[in-house]
């Protein structure tokens, strides 16, 4: 008899008796012999032959099986340095309005030249008052104080990790309620995961079409709600080293590789329709601390001013930081892979030019032709 022991599953299984004789993920055992014996309340990895693995003992081993223990095995992992989440600029948001620039501040009228309206976010080096507030900004000019100052940037930080774990894990992107078993059938259980709350993910089931995930016994979570890790230590077709970093769309994740293991990941936010993401194997041709971005697009104008720890992989699409989001998990941006701040000060730091990028979506929904990928920013 193959078994492992212990008395903290007793007590367990105290706890979950009552929830496990109305789980509906686990099959009825079926009847016992006549005169056979069950098996003690335990583990057992393999058959059993001297006792019947019915009852308590079935639902253990198979909580056991998808990797499940008693207390909760932790992920080997831990936050990156804090200190990564730091930026040496400061930034403002002008309002979708014709902004001047003046070569001084407190001037009026069209100024030398002007920001059409768009998505425009600059860097200013002063702030004064002078008939009004005006910004410095980064070529000398200056602007009158026409949108908000960016007072907080997102500190949300991935995990860095000492070993793979044995289960996928992964990210809540809004706060969500814990089922009771998959499906919308089910009951809730009152518990609620908040966002950016981490998870490990035991296993997977599609209910009508929706994918839900198993984070405990009898706890399921709206697998659409959780941005997943699903662990692959194998390189990808193609990858000529031991780095890479695995760009997973229909999950909204992150997860970099080395010699075999996981040893970062984190949520993104990548291209939304038409400006997808290009799934492929590219590598890092470029890295810069900071980057202007920007298009002449009048109909779709964006200007971004020293966007952090940018990194370049197929043309203008990059790996970057992107302090104007404060959200992560679903699709956003113009074809490039946003970042928390931290999580892209952190990977900079890792990745070196040459360093191989896979993006890959196993929905399918995201085209693979060419003649799609002729631009790409931000």
């Amino acid at each position: 008899m193959n078994k492992i022991k212990t008395f903290s599953f007793v007590f367990f299984l105290l706890m979950l008796l009552p929830q496990a004789a109305k789980a509906q993920d686990l099959a009825p055992s079926a009847e016992s012999e006549s005169g056979g014996v069950v098996c003690e309340p335990d583990i057992y990895l393999s058959e059993p032959n001297d006792c019947l693995l019915l009852g308590p003992s079935a639902y253990l081993t198979d909580l056991a099986k998808l990797g499940m223990t008693l207390p909760p095995r932790a992920l080997p992992a831990s936050k990156p340095d804090p200190n990564l989440t730091a930026l040496p600029y400061k930034y403002f948001r002008l309002d979708a309005d014709y902004v001047p620039i003046y070569n001084t501040p407190g001037e009026k009228g069209e100024g030398t030249q002007q920001f059409p309206p768009g998505f425009v976010y600059v860097s200013y080096n002063d702030r004064v008052e002078e008939g009004g507030v005006y910004y410095q900004i980064q070529n000398g000019g200056w602007i009158a104080g026409k949108g908000s100052r960016i007072s907080e940037i997102p500190m949300f930080q991935g995990l860095v990790f000492s070993a793979t774990p044995r289960n996928s894990f992964g990210w809540a992107f809004e706060t969500i309620p814990v089922w009771s078993a998959p499906g919308y059938n089910a009951e809730k259980t009152g518990k609620e995961i908040g966002i950016f709350e981490t998870v490990t993910v035991y296993d997977t089931q599609i209910i009508e079409n929706e994918e839900w995930n198993l984070i405990g016994p009898n706890q399921w979570l709206e697998g659409r709600k959780v941005a997943r890790v699903i662990l692959n230590t194998t390189p990808p077709e193609g990858v000529t080293t031991q780095r890479w970093i695995d760009v997973d769309l229909a999950e909204q994740t992150l997860a970099v590789y080395e010699s075999g293991k996981i040893i970062f990941a984190t949520v993104i936010a990548s291209g939304s329709e038409p400006f997808w993401t290009r799934p492929g194997l590219f590598q890092i041709f470029q890295k810069k601390e900071a980057e202007t971005m920007r298009n002449n697009d009048l109909a779709d104008f964006y200007y971004l001013e020293n966007v952090p720890w940018t990194m370049y992989f197929d043309g203008a699409r990059a790996l970057h930081g992107a302090y104007w989001r404060t959200r992560f998990g679903y699709p956003q941006s113009h074809g490039c892979v946003n970042l928390s701040v931290g999580d892209s000060h952190w990977l900079f730091n890792w990745a070196i030019e040459g360093d191989w990028v896979y993006i890959h979506d196993r929905t399918g929904q995201t085209p693979t032709d060419p003649s799609f990928y002729t631009g790409g920013a931000y």
